[in-house]
This record gives C-alpha cells, sequence and structure tokens, in this order.
C-alpha cells in the first residue's frame, strides 16, 4: 500500500499504527512531531492512529539547540 510520507510516496506492506511506523521506520517516538491527514497528533493517540493506503504523514524532527 502506499502512503505520502513527508510529501514522497511510500510503500508499506500492510495498514499500521503510527507508532508501528516510526519502529518501522527507526525513528523515536520521543524526539518527533507526527501529522496524520493535517492532523498532529499528540503522543497518547500514536497507538491507535492507523495509517492506511492514501494517508499522508509528515514526521517533523526535534532538534536540540538554543542562542547563547
Amino acid at each position: 500500500m502506499t502512503i505520502t510520507l513527508n510529501g514522497e510516496p511510500f510503500e508499506l506492506d500492510a495498514p499500521m499504527n503510527v507508532t508501528q511506523l516510526l519502529e518501522h521506520l527507526d525513528i523515536d517516538p520521543r524526539r518527533v512531531a507526527v501529522e496524520h491527514n493535517l492532523i498532529v497528533l499528540k503522543r497518547p493517540a500514536f497507538d491507535s492512529t492507523e495509517v492506511n493506503a492514501g494517508d499522508q504523514i509528515e514526521i517533523v524532527n526535534f532538534v536540540g539547540g538554543g542562542t547563547r
């Protein structure tokens, strides 16, 4: 099945939840924000949000740092 991941087509073998997708991509869920079909998800919703064919997923990494 095909989803759109960060603006690009991406193939998955089967539907999965957001937590499983992040594991599949080897991404630490504590370090990202996830948008599913234009809705920003809260971390507790990752397990209950299913990713299906045609869905749009945006994953944004948090970057540490700041000004001195």
